[in-house]
Parts: structure tokens; sequence; C-alpha cells
């Protein structure tokens, strides 16, 4: 069976469109590929759009009981990529809800003006690493993770101290 070969995009559809706009460019440093009065492509890399974000004025608010999206992810090359994006946006007032480490990737849960879950996070093992962890013992335990905080994991960063150390899962050595 053949599987695809990315994630391309995602559509979200608002009701609070400019806010959204605002919120999503600055969350992934994204610029706009085209945007009009309804509809705006971003992209923060390569690719023609990874998001768009469409104007339904006349949408109903969500209830968060109903089936549907948990989250999205959107990963950084290092923690301390993940740090600076973490205090770019805690500056804009925007802070995260949740700051875990899953043990495989390391991250910060926040929520965008319509409510919708954005994780952003490292890669924090290889993928043997992870592939290895996530059949161990201390993952079948706990397979949700370690909440962590990341203002006093930046200052033992700034401080020297390794970045593998700092998202390294406690009690856990990598069977590679």
């Amino acid at each position: 069976m053949k599987s695809p070969v990315k994630l391309a995009h995602i559509v979200l559809k608002t009701t609070r469109y400019e806010d959204m706009l605002a919120w999503w460019k600055k969350v992934l440093s994204a610029d706009v590929r085209h945007g009009n009065d309804f509809i705006t492509f971003l992209s923060y890399d390569n690719e023609h759009h990874r998001m768009a974000i469409v104007k339904f004025p006349h949408l109903r608010e969500r209830d968060d009981g109903v089936n549907g999206v948990e989250h999205f992810a959107f990963t950084f090359a290092s923690v301390a990529d993940l740090f600076a994006k973490y205090k770019e946006l805690k500056q804009v007032g925007i802070t995260p809800y949740w700051t875990i480490n899953h043990g495989m990737n390391f991250s910060a849960y926040y929520r965008d003006p319509d409510g919708n879950q954005v994780e952003l996070q490292i890669d924090a093992m290889t993928e043997k690493e992870a592939d290895d962890f996530m059949k161990s013992p201390i993952f079948a335990a706990n397979p949700i993770g370690i909440d962590v905080d990341f203002e006093e994991l930046i200052r033992r960063l700034d401080s020297g101290e390794p970045a593998e150390a700092i998202v390294r899962y406690p009690g856990y050595e990598s069977m590679a």
C-alpha cells in the first residue's frame, strides 16, 4: 500500500479571520503567499502554502465535547530554536498552556484564537531511539510524558548545560 510523502497543508475556517491570521503568522513566522478579504495562504518554507485561513462569518462556536482534531504539531530544528520561539511569543502575550517532555519529543502547547491546540516541538531522539523508547516499559507506564518548566530549562541551557541533558527523559537510557 502506498503512503503519502508529506503532510501538505492545513486549512482552518473561522469567524475570527484577522485574529487568526495575525496569530498564525506570528506563531509560524509565516509569509502570506496570497491573501484577500476571505482567504489567506501562508507558508514558512518552500511549500506554496502550509496553511490557509478562510473567513466564514456565520459559523457557530465549537463545542469542545465533539469529535474532531485534537492538535497540530510543528517541529523546530533544536531546543534553542524552540526556546527562542517560546520567548518571542511570550513577549507578545502568546503563552503555552502546557509544556512537556514526551520523551521522543519535547513540546509547548498553545491555543489559537479559535481554541485550536497547537504543539510546537523538537525531536528529542533519533527515529531509532524514539521507536525503542515507545516500546519501553517507561513509555508504557506513562505514554503522555512529564510536565516541564520552560523558564527553568532556559536558565539551565543559558548557563551552559548541554541541550541533550535538557531534553533527556528522566530515568530512560537509550537502548541504541
